[in-house]
Protein backbone atom coordinates (compact mmCIF):
# COMPACT_ATOMS: atom_id res chain seq x y z
CA UNK A 1 0.00 0.00 0.00
CA UNK A 2 0.48 3.25 -0.64
CA UNK A 3 2.62 5.70 1.57
CA UNK A 4 0.64 8.90 3.11
CA UNK A 5 1.02 12.19 0.80
CA UNK A 6 2.02 9.90 -2.06
CA UNK A 7 0.55 10.45 -5.39
CA UNK A 8 -1.76 7.75 -6.62
CA UNK A 9 -4.33 7.29 -9.30
CA UNK A 10 -7.01 4.40 -9.58
CA UNK A 11 -8.12 3.03 -12.45
CA UNK A 12 -10.85 -0.01 -12.89
CA UNK A 13 -11.44 -2.01 -15.54
CA UNK A 14 -13.91 -5.06 -16.27
CA UNK A 15 -11.78 -7.66 -18.39
CA UNK A 16 -14.58 -10.50 -19.90
CA UNK A 17 -12.11 -13.15 -20.86
CA UNK A 18 -8.45 -14.50 -20.81
CA UNK A 19 -7.55 -13.00 -24.14
CA UNK A 20 -8.46 -9.95 -23.09
CA UNK A 21 -6.39 -9.66 -19.97
CA UNK A 22 -3.30 -10.58 -22.04
CA UNK A 23 -4.51 -7.84 -24.22
CA UNK A 24 -4.37 -5.50 -21.18
CA UNK A 25 -0.94 -6.82 -20.51
CA UNK A 26 -0.16 -6.09 -24.01
CA UNK A 27 -1.60 -2.31 -23.38
CA UNK A 28 0.55 -1.57 -19.92
CA UNK A 29 3.57 -2.91 -21.77
CA UNK A 30 3.51 0.03 -23.88
CA UNK A 31 3.76 2.52 -21.20
CA UNK A 32 6.21 0.61 -18.98
CA UNK A 33 10.16 1.42 -18.81
CA UNK A 34 13.04 0.19 -17.21
CA UNK A 35 12.91 0.32 -13.42
CA UNK A 36 9.30 -0.13 -13.34
CA UNK A 37 8.08 -2.30 -10.66
CA UNK A 38 4.31 -3.92 -10.94
CA UNK A 39 2.62 -5.64 -7.66
CA UNK A 40 -0.14 -8.49 -8.63
CA UNK A 41 -2.37 -9.46 -6.26
CA UNK A 42 -5.25 -12.04 -6.78
CA UNK A 43 -6.30 -15.62 -5.88
CA UNK A 44 -5.05 -18.96 -7.87
CA UNK A 45 -6.34 -18.93 -11.13
CA UNK A 46 -7.35 -14.43 -11.11
CA UNK A 47 -5.26 -14.13 -14.41
CA UNK A 48 -1.91 -12.66 -12.69
CA UNK A 49 0.34 -14.94 -14.92
CA UNK A 50 -1.78 -14.43 -17.70
CA UNK A 51 -1.67 -10.41 -17.28
CA UNK A 52 2.31 -10.99 -17.45
CA UNK A 53 2.37 -13.11 -20.60
CA UNK A 54 0.56 -10.10 -22.22
CA UNK A 55 3.31 -8.00 -20.77
CA UNK A 56 5.72 -10.35 -21.98
CA UNK A 57 4.27 -10.37 -25.55
CA UNK A 58 3.82 -6.36 -25.35
CA UNK A 59 7.88 -6.12 -24.53
CA UNK A 60 9.00 -8.71 -26.81
CA UNK A 61 10.75 -10.93 -24.66
CA UNK A 62 12.05 -14.40 -24.78
CA UNK A 63 9.11 -16.65 -23.24
CA UNK A 64 7.61 -18.95 -22.44
CA UNK A 65 6.00 -16.89 -19.11
CA UNK A 66 4.61 -19.40 -17.38
CA UNK A 67 4.47 -19.57 -13.47
CA UNK A 68 7.70 -18.99 -11.27
CA UNK A 69 5.75 -20.63 -8.72
CA UNK A 70 8.42 -23.71 -7.96
CA UNK A 71 12.14 -21.13 -9.10
CA UNK A 72 10.32 -18.09 -7.16
CA UNK A 73 11.95 -15.96 -10.42
CA UNK A 74 12.53 -16.10 -14.07
CA UNK A 75 14.36 -13.33 -16.04
CA UNK A 76 12.95 -13.35 -19.52
CA UNK A 77 15.77 -11.07 -22.23
CA UNK A 78 14.25 -8.88 -24.65
CA UNK A 79 14.22 -10.09 -28.65
CA UNK A 80 14.30 -6.40 -29.31
CA UNK A 81 16.59 -4.12 -27.60
CA UNK A 82 14.41 -3.35 -24.64
CA UNK A 83 14.18 -3.75 -21.16
CA UNK A 84 13.93 -7.76 -19.71
CA UNK A 85 11.28 -9.01 -17.80
CA UNK A 86 11.61 -10.04 -14.37
CA UNK A 87 8.99 -12.13 -13.39
CA UNK A 88 8.46 -12.97 -9.79
CA UNK A 89 6.14 -15.40 -7.55
CA UNK A 90 6.20 -14.66 -3.74
CA UNK A 91 3.78 -17.36 -3.31
CA UNK A 92 6.51 -19.68 -1.16
CA UNK A 93 8.27 -16.51 0.18
CA UNK A 94 8.01 -15.91 4.18
CA UNK A 95 8.99 -12.09 4.26
CA UNK A 96 10.66 -9.18 2.63
CA UNK A 97 13.81 -10.68 3.64
CA UNK A 98 13.84 -13.73 1.62
CA UNK A 99 12.35 -11.33 -1.46
CA UNK A 100 15.17 -8.84 -0.61
CA UNK A 101 17.65 -12.74 -1.05
CA UNK A 102 16.87 -12.58 -4.75
CA UNK A 103 18.59 -9.28 -5.17
CA UNK A 104 15.49 -7.59 -7.29
CA UNK A 105 17.28 -4.08 -6.61
CA UNK A 106 20.68 -5.13 -8.34
CA UNK A 107 18.65 -4.76 -12.13
CA UNK A 108 15.18 -3.40 -11.19
CA UNK A 109 16.95 0.03 -12.99
CA UNK A 110 17.57 -1.61 -16.32
CA UNK A 111 14.11 -4.30 -15.88
CA UNK A 112 10.75 -4.29 -15.99
CA UNK A 113 9.51 -6.60 -12.64
CA UNK A 114 6.68 -7.84 -12.16
CA UNK A 115 5.84 -9.94 -8.56
CA UNK A 116 2.78 -12.07 -8.34
CA UNK A 117 1.57 -12.48 -4.83
CA UNK A 118 3.67 -8.90 -4.07
CA UNK A 119 0.92 -7.38 -1.79
CA UNK A 120 2.97 -6.52 1.37
CA UNK A 121 6.25 -7.95 0.63
CA UNK A 122 7.49 -5.81 -2.67
CA UNK A 123 5.70 -2.37 -2.44
CA UNK A 124 9.32 -1.60 -1.11
CA UNK A 125 11.56 -2.21 -3.82
CA UNK A 126 10.23 0.52 -5.47
CA UNK A 127 8.52 3.99 -4.34
CA UNK A 128 7.02 4.54 -8.11
CA UNK A 129 4.90 1.17 -9.01
CA UNK A 130 2.03 -0.34 -10.34
CA UNK A 131 -0.18 -2.14 -7.06
CA UNK A 132 -2.81 -4.29 -9.50
CA UNK A 133 -5.92 -6.51 -7.77
CA UNK A 134 -7.16 -8.69 -10.18
CA UNK A 135 -10.68 -10.22 -8.58
CA UNK A 136 -12.97 -13.08 -9.60
CA UNK A 137 -16.71 -12.56 -9.86
CA UNK A 138 -18.87 -15.57 -8.81
CA UNK A 139 -17.40 -18.02 -11.27
CA UNK A 140 -20.12 -18.19 -13.47
CA UNK A 141 -18.06 -16.44 -16.24
CA UNK A 142 -14.80 -15.55 -16.85
CA UNK A 143 -14.55 -11.81 -15.95
CA UNK A 144 -12.17 -10.23 -13.79
CA UNK A 145 -12.56 -6.62 -12.30
CA UNK A 146 -8.81 -5.33 -12.24
CA UNK A 147 -8.45 -2.17 -9.82
CA UNK A 148 -4.45 -0.80 -11.06
CA UNK A 149 -3.68 1.45 -8.84
CA UNK A 150 -0.32 3.86 -10.17
CA UNK A 151 1.60 5.05 -6.80
CA UNK A 152 4.45 7.68 -7.61
CA UNK A 153 4.70 10.56 -9.79
CA UNK A 154 5.51 8.22 -12.40
CA UNK A 155 1.88 7.56 -12.73
CA UNK A 156 -0.07 10.47 -12.55
CA UNK A 157 -1.17 10.60 -16.08
CA UNK A 158 -2.06 7.00 -15.75
CA UNK A 159 -6.08 6.96 -15.97
CA UNK A 160 -5.13 9.60 -19.35
CA UNK A 161 -2.73 6.39 -20.66
CA UNK A 162 -5.09 4.10 -19.71
CA UNK A 163 -8.45 5.51 -21.70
Amino acid sequence: MSEPGTVTVTVTRTVPDAADMRDLGVRLAGLLRPGDLLVLTGDLGAGKTTLTQGIGEGLKVRGPITSPTFVIARVHPSLCGGPPLVHVDAYRLGGFAELDDLDLDASADASVTVVEWGEGLAEGLADARLEMIISRGDGSTEERAVKITGVGERWAGLARELH
